[in-house]
């Protein structure tokens, strides 16, 4: 018979075999933990011993109630929690001397966490920044259409890929992955493991770039979606995102989700009018070495 509480491990299958079902059942709220773990899954079943990590689950009765991971950055990434749940979490890694870097999860767990992490070790949480997250409802291209089509990347344009994805690191400040594409490190970036569409003129010139993860637990997560800034204006990130969203929706996907900033109004408006529901903030702290 299980025990209640936390259950850690270094083992990422431990906790699919036992939490597997409770992440599926609300595929869009945990969107980044189902890709984190499939991500996993993949290496591991390619052979890639994957990198030094920690798991854990948390059970009441027999029942999984959260889940969270913590990849070789040391940030922590849980599904909600409440404010006793985080504070047990916090003490129990703190008591065993895990050191973290932050954590990122719904706004509520992830400031829950972060005052409790401070209650435990004294680091003083730094917030970095808040997401929305949003939900395709009902699909709604826009009027006008940019003339064009979308098609999916081949390996032939991997190098226009990267570049573009790098670009989209810059922009929004991601030095992590912009240091890894500068080392020739492609592989060892969150893009790696997506699908991408360019949107193309109809002389087959291509003006805009979205990604797509794989599907998992019947959700699909929009992201990055890029265009160069002097071709901006002209409804490409919207036609590329139709492309994907719908693809997704082809695909038999029951949730496509994607992350925004809210100090971009654009983006933000732009989603809306596509369809895309607001379900959920996220904000993102930093932990500081404690004094």
């Amino acid at each position: 018979m299980r025990s209640d509480g936390w259950h850690l491990t270094e083992d990422p299958h431990d906790v699919l075999d036992r939490a597997g079902e409770f992440l599926r059942s609300r595929p869009a709220l945990h969107t980044t933990s189902l890709t984190t773990f499939e991500k996993l899954r993949t290496r591991a079943a390619d052979g890639d011993g994957g990198e030094a990590a920690l798991f854990g689950r948390l059970e009441s009765g027999g029942e999984v109630q959260a889940v969270f991971s913590c990849l070789q950055t040391r940030r922590l990434g849980p599904t909600a929690l409440t404010p006793e749940q985080a504070d047990t979490l916090a003490a129990l890694l703190a008591d065993a001397g895990r050191p973290l870097t932050g954590v990122t999860a719904d706004h509520d767990t992830a400031t829950a966490f972060a005052e409790a992490w401070q209650r435990h070790t004294g680091a003083v949480p730094v917030f970095r920044q808040g997401l929305h997250l949003y939900r395709l409802g009902t699909l709604t291209p826009p009027e006008p259409f940019p003339e064009g089509r979308g098609r999916v990347v081949e390996a032939y344009d991997d190098e226009q890929t990267i570049r573009w994805c790098r670009e989209f690191c810059v922009a929004v400040g991601e030095d992590v992955s912009t240091a890894a594409i500068d080392a020739g490190s492609w592989a060892d970036t969150r893009f790696a493991d997506k699908h991408f569409t360019f949107w193309e003129t109809p002389d087959g010139t291509p003006v805009s770039l979205a990604g797509s993860t794989s599907m998992v637990g019947g959700m699909v997560r929009v992201d990055p979606v890029y265009t160069p800034s002097h071709l901006r204006g002209r409804g490409y990130a919207a036609a590329v995102t139709v492309e994907v969203s719908r693809a997704a929706l082809a695909a038999g996907a029951t949730d496509v989700v994607l992350y925004t900033d809210p100090a971009n109004p654009t983006s933000n408006a732009l989603y809306r009018r596509l369809g895309y529901v607001r379900i959920t903030d996220v904000a993102v702290y930093d932990f500081p070495q404690a004094p």
